[in-house]
Formats: structure tokens, C-alpha cells, sequence
């Protein structure tokens, strides 16, 4: 059986409540495989960079675009 349509019937069958958390773990796993896909130097480098990128100075040159 296709998985796909094996999930389909099991979120068909579960409580409202139970749909929202499973959008939201799959939600999860996707966010998770984008995140592999990232290199590890640019999530390394992101909190330092922040710092000069987070300004009101660069706020300004970027204004415009």
C-alpha cells in the first residue's frame, strides 16, 4: 500500500486536536531535512553576524529595497 494514502486514512480517523499536532510534527520533520541541507559554517556564523546585521545603521541602508 502507498504510504502516502496509509497516512491519509490514519489522520482521517483521529480527533481534531490529534490532526493539529500531527500537521505540526510533520511540519517538524520537514523544517528538520531544511535544516541538514543548510551548511554548518552558515548556522555557526548566523548569532556573530547578527550582531553587525541587527542595527539600526543597517536598518537604514537596507530601507529602501
Amino acid at each position: 500500500m502507498n504510504l502516502v494514502k496509509e497516512i491519509e486514512r490514519e489522520i482521517e480517523n483521529l480527533p481534531e486536536d490529534l490532526v493539529l499536532e500531527a500537521l505540526d510534527f510533520i511540519r517538524f520533520l520537514k523544517y528538520k531535512t531544511y535544516i541538514k541541507n543548510i551548511p554548518e559554517t552558515m548556522l555557526l556564523s548566523e548569532n556573530s553576524l547578527a550582531k553587525e546585521w541587527l542595527t539600526p545603521e543597517e536598518d537604514e541602508v537596507w530601507k529602501d529595497l
